[in-house]
This record gives structure tokens, sequence and C-alpha cells, in this order.
């Protein structure tokens, strides 16, 4: 399964890489919304700094289902979805690999974002281990239920507008759990960050193991 799964990771990625859609428009869209974001909020009142966190994470979001329709909108054209149908791939192995490959591409984005969040809202990185452990749950549970989700956009029409509508509400533990984590380590509020970040592990957990049963039959009814 792992090798399957890790041949699906790698077909998307190399397909990302080759059209640069990730580089070129998804990365440029999420900086132009962090920096309006610094626009709008005056950093003199020491807004952008106490809201760092959800800022930071209401971006990844929406760079987030942008990336999930992309992974999908490849699969739907030319009957690529079908081709995977027919290789003998396990369906869960199928999900998991685009699990993978959305991940990645949301860890390159957020790594950059962090960057732009330090030098945009003068914002100081601590608390690392706390940072980065919240950074990789979060993405795993964005990535295992847009996975989920991006292959039943492919049967509704609409889908680049119902896919956020779908998809959104369903991740609002996983903003809340993120923000919760982020802001205790930057120091933004007091308590333990560990217990959010738990929370954020079971998330990922439920939504995996959801796309993983739940993936073979969604496939069938394409």
């Amino acid at each position: 399964m792992i090798r399957d799964a890790a041949l699906v990771a790698g077909k998307d990625l190399r397909l990302e890489w080759r059209s640069r859609v990730g580089l070129g428009q998804v990365l440029p869209f999420a900086l132009l919304c962090v920096l309006l974001f610094a626009f709008a909020l005056d950093p003199d009142r020491g807004v952008l700094q106490r809201a760092t966190g959800g800022l930071f994470w209401m971006v990844v979001l929406f760079a987030g289902v942008l990336v999930v329709q992309r992974s999908f909108s490849v699969e739907g054209e030319d009957g690529v979805l079908d081709a995977l149908r027919l290789s003998g791939l396990s369906p869960a192995s199928i999900y998991l690999g685009k699990v993978a490959a959305i991940a990645a591409q949301l860890l390159v984005l957020e790594a950059v974002l962090l960057v732009a969040v330090a030098v945009l809202y003068d914002t100081t990185l601590r608390g690392w281990v706390l940072l980065m452990g919240t950074v990789v749950l979060a993405t795993l549970g964005i990535a295992g239920a847009g996975a989920t989700y991006g292959v039943v956009g492919l049967r509704l029409r609409g889908a680049e507008t119902l896919l956020p509508l779908l998809l959104l509400p369903l991740l609002a533990p996983v903003l809340i759990g993120a923000t919760a984590a982020f802001d205790v380590a930057l120091g933004r509020s007091a308590g333990p960050g560990w217990p959010w970040a738990a929370m954020l592990g079971i998330f990922a957990v439920v939504y995996l193991s959801l796309g993983a049963l739940l993936f073979r039959p969604l496939m069938e009814d394409m």
C-alpha cells in the first residue's frame, strides 16, 4: 500500500512541478492574502500580532481548497480517474497518495507563509516544537478531508464553488485548534498548547480513516 501510495503521490507532484500551477497561482494568491491582511489591519494597533495565528490558518485553508481543486480537476480530465481504477491500485492507496501529494504542497506553502508572516506582521517565531507539530497535524487533517471531498466534487456540477462550501465547515475544528496552538506557541495566550495539538491529531486520524474507507465507494460511483 505504501509503495502504491508513493506512486500516486509522485505522479501528482510531477504534474504540479511541470505545470507550475502551485508556484504560479496558489502561492502568489496566499501571499497576496497575507499582504492584504497587513494593509487592512493597522499594525500600529497590535491587531496583526494578536491575530497572527488565525490569519495564517485562514490563508492556509483558502489555499488548501485551491490545491485540492487542482489535484482532482486533473483526475477528471481525459479519463485519468478511470485509468486509476483500472490500474490495479487499491482505492485506499490512491487516497493516501492523493493525501500525501496535497500535504506536501501545503507544507511548502506553509513554510513560505511563515516567513511572510514573520516579516510582514513583525512576529517572532518561537515555540518551534509546538509550532511544527501543529503544522504537520493540521496539514494532515486538511489533506485528509480535502482528498475525500475532492473526489465527491468530481460528481457535482459547479464543483469550483461547491467544494469550499462543503469542505470549509468540516475544517472549522482544524482552524480552531491550529489557531489556539499557534497562539500558545507564539506567546499570544497562556496555557498549554499540546492539548490543542492532540485534538488536531484526533481529527487527522478520523479524517484519514474515514477517507480511506469511503474512497472505494466514492470512486465506484464516479
